[in-house]
């Protein structure tokens, strides 16, 4: 597997951001290569079709089908992300979500 491209999403990138840098941290202990940012969601729709995944917060589930038809015409799947790993930054759990998401 190639550089994974992940995209997070949360209201104002903040919260999302302290996950994308827990995440980095994970990926490089787990010998993955991964680009991951946070963006506000008002910013998705001009920055999706650059990654290979979009993981929104778990306060976003409501939006769940729109931000899939949003990336329905990049192919890019979107995942909510499981309120544990999102409140803990859990990382590597997180990781794990994007390489289940993706190997399907």
């Amino acid at each position: 597997m190639g550089t994974i491209n992940i995209l997070l999403c949360c209201a104002g990138g903040m919260s999302s951001g302290f996950l994308a840098s827990k995440m980095r941290k994970a990926a490089k202990k787990m010998n993955l290569a991964a680009n991951v940012e946070a963006a506000a969601e008002s910013n998705v729709g001009q920055m999706v079709e650059r990654y290979d995944i979009l993981m929104v917060g778990p306060h976003y589930v409501g939006q769940l089908e729109n931000f899939q038809k949003i990336c329905a015409n990049y192919q890019v799947p979107v995942v909510v992300i499981p309120k544990d790993i999102y409140g803990l930054l859990d990382g590597e759990g997180a990781m794990k979500l994007v390489i289940q998401t993706l190997e399907k």
